[in-house]
């Protein structure tokens, strides 16, 4: 898909420490929205099943930094199949885009089989897209990635600032829906990350807000998916 059809967002993510978050956290909760998806403590837990192909471009490409690149995966709320999620997330330099269609049950499972029947035939230009990748590229869901998280919102930009908690990872089950599947977090030290998207320019209250409770936080190109695959004794550079 051409980069000029493509809504660009900005995105920054840091690791932060328990203290760091609390403050932060806090903060954030009297002068913006909460998500309207989270809890009485404005938590939700997030399943995504990550796919890739027969090279593990998705995976090396992150490694080696390569500027522009797509990660597939599916994603489902709270272990429910009621919202079911097909995304790609793009990077494109320092700049990163989200394109995500609902999809039944059926398809979910028929795409976690690794089968493509019936996708080049659709409207949707995602799905067109998934089908190329799984006949050409062999694309396929290679791991399971868990955590909580706490989001706030602005209106202005577009303004999501999360709190990525409990990463864990499935390991090698592709078992989507399960809710017992074990899990083992990838960190060694329980970290938590701190992620900020926004559209063009990040108003400069919530910056300050940033600067004063996590001043020594240090961005950083963290990914979930990389640091969930670590134990297949791979090198994951984060």
């Amino acid at each position: 898909m051409a980069l000029s059809s493509l809504p660009l967002r900005h995105e920054l993510k840091y690791f932060i420490s328990p203290k760091q978050y609390h403050l932060l956290s806090s903060a954030l909760d009297r002068v913006l929205e909460r998500d309207p998806n989270g809890d009485e403590n404005n938590e939700y837990h997030i399943r995504s099943l990550y796919f890739d192909t027969v090279f593990d471009d998705a995976l090396f490409d992150k490694l080696a930094g390569v500027q522009d690149r797509n990660k597939y995966r599916i994603r489902i709320y709270n272990f429910s199949d009621k919202v079911i999620k097909l995304e790609c997330k793009s990077k494109f330099g320092t700049l990163i885009s989200k394109r995500s269609i609902s999809i039944p049950r059926d398809l979910c499972e028929q795409l976690i089989a690794g089968d493509p029947a019936g996708l080049e035939n659709t409207r949707s230009g995602l799905l067109n897209e998934v089908f190329r990748e799984m006949t050409v590229n062999l694309l396929h869901p290679v791991v399971l990635v868990d955590y909580v998280r706490e989001a706030y919102l602005h209106p202005a930009e577009e303004v999501r600032i999360t709190f990525d908690k409990q990463l864990r990872t499935g390991l090698r089950s592709l078992d989507l829906f399960n809710p017992m599947v074990p899990t083992i977090p990838p960190f060694e030290h329980g970290e938590m990350i701190l992620e900020v998207k926004y559209n063009r320019m990040l108003p400069s209250y919530i910056r300050d807000l940033l600067s004063t409770y996590c001043p020594n936080a240090v961005q950083s190109a963290i990914s979930k998916y990389v640091w969930c695959r670590r134990y297949e004794e791979l090198d994951p550079d984060m």
